[in-house]
């Protein structure tokens, strides 16, 4: 008996660089400029972090912590510092150059280097009195599991800000606002609002919303589809049985 042995013309390639090479975050060049105008606190505060500052403000002590997740490159630390919120602010995000900008700029006005992390949700373990997340949720495939990571470490409260309605929309759709020479999709999500509370109450919360003041209530347009942004502020009530 024999054994044949194949050679192939075109050989299997495998490699472990495919999340940063398929993560859109890692392919623009005016967000990483963005965001280092913002950690220099040379850009305006973007509405939704005064909003989110302040409701998180009632909800704190002297003393308390924050975690930031997907927080860019930490640049809620100056909506906290602004309205001196005495907070021990930590940061992670899953882009690394967000978190080198951060930990390069932010330690101008006071924040240490090692507050910020760079860290994939799905690899977040850790805890504080409060988590904070903007913008993250409605552009991963779904929710449930990283927000019950979310929900798990929050001491004492979340204050989340999703793109929430009546009913659910899924929108996988291509970003335009990329390098050039970059083709990659993103998701666009908006999550039904009875679902979304729902499953925060059965992790052991007591959820409240307040609309978006910017937007009311309204759809805005984010690279071409709408978004109907609402916070959600998420109390503890107990440990989840």
């Amino acid at each position: 008996m024999t054994t044949a042995t194949l050679v192939s013309s075109r050989p299997a390639e495998l490699r472990d660089d495919g999340w940063a090479a398929h993560n859109i975050w890692q392919h623009s060049a005016s967000v990483r400029a963005l965001y280092t105008a913002r950690a220099r606190d040379e850009a305006e505060e973007m509405d939704c972090l005064a909003q989110a500052a302040e409701l998180l403000a009632p909800l704190t002590a002297p003393g308390d912590s924050v975690i930031d997740a997907g927080c860019g490159s930490g640049y809620f630390f100056h909506s906290l510092r602004k309205r001196n919120l005495p907070l021990a602010y930590h940061g992670f995000d899953a882009n690394a150059d967000f978190i080198e900008i951060g930990r390069r700029e932010l330690s101008h006005f006071g924040l240490p280097p090692q507050h910020l992390q760079a860290l994939r949700l799905e690899d977040f373990q850790g805890s504080a009195d409060h988590l904070l997340s903007i913008n993250l949720l409605s552009n991963l495939d779904n929710y449930h599991r990283p927000l019950e990571r979310l929900l798990k470490a929050a001491r004492k409260s979340l204050i989340l800000r999703e793109s929430i309605k009546d009913g659910a929309a899924y929108r996988y759709v291509r970003d335009a606002y990329l390098d050039p020479g970059v083709a990659l999709s993103v998701h666009v999500n908006a999550y039904d609002r009875q679902d979304l509370i729902g499953f925060i109450e059965t992790q052991g919360f007591a959820v409240s919303e307040v609309v978006d003041r910017r937007s009311g209530g309204q759809p805005e347009t984010v690279i071409g589809y709408p978004h109907w942004w609402s916070f959600l502020v998420a109390t503890r009530r107990r440990r989840p049985d």
